[in-house]
């Protein structure tokens, strides 16, 4: 979840083969409670803040809306954007940098069983 369209490029070359990459600002285009399960994890990037997108409300969303318990990968952001993304429950927390590095650990780590 992220409008930098240069890391969702980077991040679309990076996925493996099997994955599917699917980038979006709002959460009900992914669909509802059964669909947004499926993903196997969420990359959010705390510095998109749009007038119809805030990242903490996302975080809220699917925390304790939906009440999922998918994994969510923050990046960028400042410390109190990463405090307030702690205290909505988000998982971990990486510099934008180590998105591309971390995608492909990621799918290997939250693949379907063999």
């Amino acid at each position: 979840m992220t409008n930098d369209t240069a890391l969702q490029a980077s991040m679309q070359a990076a996925v493996p083969d099997g994955w599917e990459m699917v980038t979006t600002l709002d959460l009900d285009a992914l669909g509802g409670f059964e669909q947004i399960l499926l993903y196997r994890f969420i990359f959010l990037d705390l510095d998109t803040l749009t007038d119809d997108f805030d990242p903490q409300d996302a975080i809220r969303k699917i925390r304790m809306e939906l009440m999922l318990n998918v994994a969510i990968f923050c990046f960028g952001g400042s410390d109190d954007e990463r405090d307030q993304a702690r205290l909505n429950r988000a998982d971990r927390f990486f510099d934008r940098h180590e998105m591309l590095e971390r995608l492909p650990q990621f799918c290997h780590q939250y693949r379907w069983g063999d």
